[in-house]
C-alpha cells in the first residue's frame, strides 16, 4: 500500500439535495493527511441482470467495480428507506460482488455513515453491515456518524454547517485511514 490512502465514496441516494452525498462532500473537505477521495455516482449503474454478468457486463458496472479495486478503502454515506439501504446501493453492491470469488468487494476496508431523520441511519447501517458479511468487506465498527434531523444540519446548499457532525466525519475518516494500514499489514 502506497503511503496516501484513496478512498471510494459512494452515496447511496440520487437525490439532488441528498444529506449523504453532502456528507461526502463534507469528507472530502475534512480529509486527514495522506488521504484521499474520489467519490463515485451510481446514476449510471443499470438494475442487476445475470443475464448480463459475464463477459457482457455494462460499462458503468465495469467502471465501477475498476474503481473499487484501485481503492484503498470504500467509504458508504447511506440514506434509510424502509428500514434498510436504498435499492440503487444494493443494485450495485450485487453488480460489484459478481463473481464472488473475484469481486473488487472482498477483504475491502469500509466505513459507513449517514444522515437522516430521528434516529439517523441506524437500521441501513445495520443492514449495510450485512451485506458486508457475505461480500467479505471490513467495516470499521467505531465511530459511528448518524446524522440525525439532517435538515437542521445541512444549509440550503447542502453544506453540512453542524460542527459535532463535521468533527464525527473527521473521526471517522482518520479511523478508516488507520483501519486501512492496519489491515493492510494483516494481509
Amino acid at each position: 500500500m502506497a503511503d496516501t490512502i484513496s478512498i471510494l465514496g459512494i452515496s447511496g441516494s440520487l437525490r439532488k439535495g441528498s444529506y449523504n452525498s453532502g456528507l461526502l462532500r463534507a469528507a472530502g473537505a475534512l480529509l486527514p493527511d495522506g488521504v484521499t477521495l474520489e467519490t463515485y455516482d451510481l446514476s449510471s449503474i443499470p438494475l442487476y441482470n445475470a443475464d448480463l454478468d459475464g463477459e457482457s457486463v455494462p460499462e458503468p458496472v465495469r467502471s465501477l467495480k475498476a474503481r473499487i479495486a484501485a481503492a484503498d478503502a470504500l467509504l458508504i454515506a447511506t440514506p434509510e428507506y424502509n428500514y434498510s439501504i436504498p435499492g440503487i446501493l444494493k443494485n450495485a453492491i450485487d453488480w460489484a460482488s459478481r463473481p464472488p470469488i473475484n469481486s473488487p468487494l472482498n477483504g475491502k476496508p469500509l466505513a459507513m455513515m449517514g444522515a437522516g431523520g430521528v434516529m439517523g441511519t441506524v437500521r441501513a447501517q445495520m443492514a449495510l453491515r450485512q451485506i458486508a458479511v457475505f461480500t467479505n468487506m471490513h467495516p470499521l465498527n467505531k465511530p459511528e456518524v448518524l446524522i440525525s434531523r439532517a435538515w437542521e444540519k445541512f444549509d440550503a446548499n447542502g453544506t453540512l454547517t453542524d460542527e459535532n457532525s463535521r468533527q464525527a466525519v473527521r473521526a471517522l475518516l482518520e479511523s478508516l485511514a488507520h483501519w486501512t494500514r492496519l489491515l493492510s499489514r494483516r494481509l
